[in-house]
C-alpha cells in the first residue's frame, strides 16, 4: 500500500479541489447550488478521493483503475469551470488559474497510469 500524501499526483489533485472550493465554486449563483455547484465540487473531490481508494489496492492494475476514475473527474472539471466562464460567474484570470491546475494534474494523473500500465504485473502485498 502506498501512502497517498508523498504523492505528487495527490498534491496536484488536492491543490485544485482547494482551489475549486475555496475560490470558484463560492462565485456560483444561489440558483446553481444544485446543479453546476454541486456537479463540479463533486468532481473536484473525487479525483483526491480516487487517487487515496487505489492507494490502499495492492496490485498496479487496481490502482490505474482508480486513476483511470479520476481522470474521468478531472475531464468533468475541465468542463464545468468552461461552463463557469461561459456562463459569467468567474473571469477570465479565475478560469486561467483553475485551467492550468486541471491541465497539471491530467497529465501527472495520465503520466502514473502509464507508469502503473508497464508494471502492471507488480503485486504490492506485503
Amino acid at each position: 500500500m502506498r501512502d497517498y500524501k508523498k504523492l505528487k499526483v495527490w498534491e496536484k489533485a488536492h491543490e485544485q479541489y482547494m482551489f475549486v472550493k475555496k475560490n470558484v465554486a463560492v462565485k456560483f449563483p444561489r440558483e446553481e447550488r444544485f446543479e453546476l455547484t454541486s456537479q463540479l465540487l463533486r468532481a473536484s473531490l473525487s479525483v483526491p478521493l480516487n487517487i487515496v481508494e487505489g492507494c490502499g489496492r495492492y496490485t498496479d492494475k487496481d490502482f490505474a483503475h482508480f486513476l483511470d476514475n479520476a481522470l474521468g473527474s478531472i475531464n468533468e472539471v475541465d468542463y464545468c469551470c468552461f461552463s463557469a466562464i461561459e456562463l459569467e460567474y468567474i473571469t477570465k484570470d479565475e478560469y486561467d488559474k483553475i485551467n492550468k491546475m486541471v491541465n497539471e494534474t491530467r497529465a501527472s494523473l495520465i503520466t502514473f497510469i502509464k507508469f502503473l500500465r508497464k508494471n502492471d504485473d507488480t503485486d504490492l502485498k506485503p
